[in-house]
């Protein structure tokens, strides 16, 4: 990612003068025949308390790896570092691997689909996770699949 983050605010005022929108970034996931789509930041999702606790586990065990997350891939325009983590923690594909956890036996394959491109921090987060909970997980976003796998993603980190 090239991380040009100073010129987001230039580009949305120019898309907000041409009444122009930007699609916003989702993910989905399918369990028992059934799809769950999860928003960035969506608090309204079906066990949406579960989830935010499950992924504070996650964080917490990925912290002592090593892992702080990556302000940088934040793009909205926010100051504090404190809340430019906590807008990246709650990212679409995060919401939709913890819902799958949450809700498929130990040791499911998981796989979850996102309209947008993966960002480094996530991509890092879920190479993470594919090691704690010793799971296989294909995310497919809009320019590849990933299959992550103990702490390794097929792409190499090239994409």
């Amino acid at each position: 990612a090239l991380r040009k983050w100073d010129k987001v605010s230039l580009i949305r005022k120019s898309l907000k003068d041409k009444q122009m929108k930007k699609n916003p970034g989702y993910s989905w996931i399918e369990i028992s025949k059934r799809v769950h789509v999860f928003r960035a930041g969506d608090d309204s999702a079906p066990q949406c308390e579960a989830i935010h606790k499950s992924l504070e586990v996650l964080y917490s065990l990925m912290a002592k790896e090593g892992y702080v997350p990556d302000p940088r891939e934040v793009s909205q325009n926010v100051e504090e570092e404190e809340e430019k983590r906590r807008l990246i923690c709650g990212h679409s594909e995060r919401l939709a691997i913890a819902f799958g956890l949450l809700n498929t036996e130990a040791g499911t394959p998981l796989q979850v689909m996102k309209n947008l491109r993966v960002c480094g921090d996530c991509h890092e987060v879920t190479k993470m996770i594919s090691k704690i909970v010793g799971r296989e997980i294909l995310v497919r976003d809009a320019n590849r699949f990933h299959l992550f796998k103990d702490g390794t993603c097929s792409c190499k980190d090239r994409w």
